[in-house]
């Protein structure tokens, strides 16, 4: 936080992921951003980052935090703030749209800050952005999600379970990112800590208890994917098209 406080166009320093949540293991990244004025970030990325760079090598506590654990170490990110929709394809899963503002603005912790653009950007997205927004993004998702768990019925058909099973995956994971955004609710990951978000965050414990069995399969080679799917299927419509 020191060392990024002092190049101008440096608007916040951000401690973010499991870190800021206090949910941090031993082999935990230490997960970082830093914020930076769209404008500043395209003139002086490149060098803050060689200085960074020189900065860790040279820097005994960047050695000692390596010893922490297996994988312990700065993960850090530039940013911008400029929060938009990625394009994306029927077979590239969820975006990362929701996890981005999530994990900057309400799930960060911000160490060091200086004018009003943290301020700013929160209150522009929090505590959610607007309704044409997110009926436009719940559409969406929604549709990719279909896509996906229509065609597990015809990959069985031909045999292809493991391209089946991945669909499968895919649409729970596009459900996960439904189901936030039919609740005007930042995610944290749709692949992790889904317990403590489904329970914790949106205060939905019994639907939790439906969720590990979607992606517990006995037998691949059968149809039980297919039921998979329809199960799948009856709670985008009762947990989250109901609420449109």
């Amino acid at each position: 936080a020191g060392f990024f406080a002092a190049p101008p166009g440096v608007q916040a320093v951000l401690l973010t992921g499991s870190c800021a949540r206090g949910k941090a293991s031993p082999d935990s990244c230490l997960d970082m951003s830093v914020l930076m004025a769209p404008e500043w970030l395209r003139r002086e990325r490149r060098d803050l980052e060689g200085r960074w760079r020189r900065c860790c090598e040279t820097e005994p506590v960047f050695e000692a935090l390596s010893q922490v654990g297996r994988y312990s170490q700065i993960d850090l990110d530039f940013i911008d703030g400029d929060f938009a929709p990625a394009p994306r394809h029927w077979t590239s899963g969820p975006d990362a749209f929701e996890l981005e503002i999530g994990n900057t603005l309400v799930y960060a912790v911000a160490l060091w800050e200086q004018d009003s653009f943290l301020t700013r950007l929160k209150a522009r997205w929090l505590p959610y952005y607007d309704d044409t927004l997110r009926q436009e993004r719940l559409t969406g998702v929604l549709r990719y999600c279909h896509n996906n768990l229509d065609h597990i019925p015809l990959y069985v058909e031909r045999g292809l379970y493991f391209q089946s099973l991945n669909r499968l995956y895919d649409a729970f994971r596009e459900f996960l990112q439904a189901l936030f955004i039919a609740y005007r609710t930042y995610p944290i990951a749709y692949d992790k800590w889904v317990r403590e978000q489904v329970e914790g965050v949106l205060g939905l414990p019994e639907l939790y208890r439906e969720l590990p069995g979607l992606l517990e399969v006995e037998n691949l080679e059968s149809t039980e994917l297919i039921r998979k799917a329809e199960h799948l299927k009856e709670l985008l419509s009762t947990e989250v098209e109901s609420r449109r």
